[in-house]
């Protein structure tokens, strides 16, 4: 392959290739017409069960164990493949376009709320400071590891994942790039929990809630079907962590929400209800052959 030299001035006049290319765009803003739908609770939930998804569908259901029954939520489907994400009440609600997105209609005007961890960080705040310690040195150690996370995700998620998984051609360099920083990540967090329970000492936290989505299903070889490449299994005490956080009832019935992939009883593709776990995910709704 010969080296590509970038022209002067970059224009867009072809098609990036790839798995998302027909949604892919240097451009913001809405592409149609479509207002969300909004459901019967105060917390409207507009997301995909993707690794950032996952986050806030668990948060909303660890809040809700606890017995705050203001945490009760409507998740609706955003298909992102679609371009759905680029409907005109989805940009109103994130101008980004990236789910998930969050619209609390619980207060005299609705309040938008986008990326993941504005998401929990304003959870955790309107229900009493849950999984966030209330200050010190733990806050400070919450804090600095959820944001962590959302630092270091783009390395794995739009870096190692688009080159290794997605990417029209397989090429050694970023492959091996992107590789090693996510090596060097779950080297940082498997000697991090050598030393302690969860991310910021030996409570669970909103930045667990962030990071095992992510790092908990890669250890576990979950995720782009890297864990052999990766030899996820040097990794022992972040997959002891992943093992403890996917024992969580919270956690096993944030996870199914808004999910379109795997087995048909792991997918609920929107929630409304509490039922909904026993009544609706895909093994329920669709006939038997």
């Amino acid at each position: 392959m010969p080296d590509y030299i970038p022209p002067q001035v970059w224009t867009w006049n072809k098609p990036s290739g790839g798995q998302f290319a027909s949604i892919n765009r240097p451009v913001a803003g809405p592409t149609h017409d479509k207002e969300l739908p909004v459901g019967r609770h105060p917390l409207q939930l507009y997301s995909l069960g993707t690794p950032n998804g996952v986050k806030v569908t668990v948060m909303l259901e660890e809040l809700l164990a606890l017995g705050h029954a203001g945490a009760e939520y409507d998740a609706w489907l955003i298909r992102i493949n679609e371009g759905e994400q680029f409907g005109s009440g989805f940009v109103a609600a994130n101008p980004n376009s990236k789910i998930p997105a969050l619209v609390d209609r619980s207060g005299p005007a609705p309040v938008r709320v986008f990326e993941s961890a504005a998401i929990l960080m304003y959870l955790s705040e309107k229900f009493g400071g849950a999984f966030l310690p209330a200050g010190g040195a733990e806050r400070a150690e919450a804090l600095s590891w959820l944001f962590w996370q959302m630092g270091s995700a783009p390395f794995l998620g739009g870096g190692f994942g688009h080159f290794y998984a997605y990417a029209p051609t397989k090429q050694e360099y970023p492959i091996d790039r992107y590789a090693m920083e996510v090596k060097r990540q779950l080297d940082v967090l498997n000697r991090l929990l050598a030393e302690r329970r969860y991310l910021a000492g030996e409570q669970y936290s909103i930045a667990d809630m962030a990071t095992w989505p992510w790092y908990g299903a890669l250890a576990k070889g979950q995720l782009y079907g890297a864990g052999e490449f990766l030899s996820v299994h040097e990794y022992g005490h972040v997959i002891r962590w992943a093992d403890e956080i996917a024992q969580r009832p919270a956690v096993k019935r944030g996870r199914k929400v808004n999910r379109t992939w795997g087995e048909p009883g792991s997918q609920l593709h929107e929630r409304h209800d509490a039922s909904d776990f026993e009544l609706k995910t895909q093994d329920k709704l669709t006939p038997s052959p």
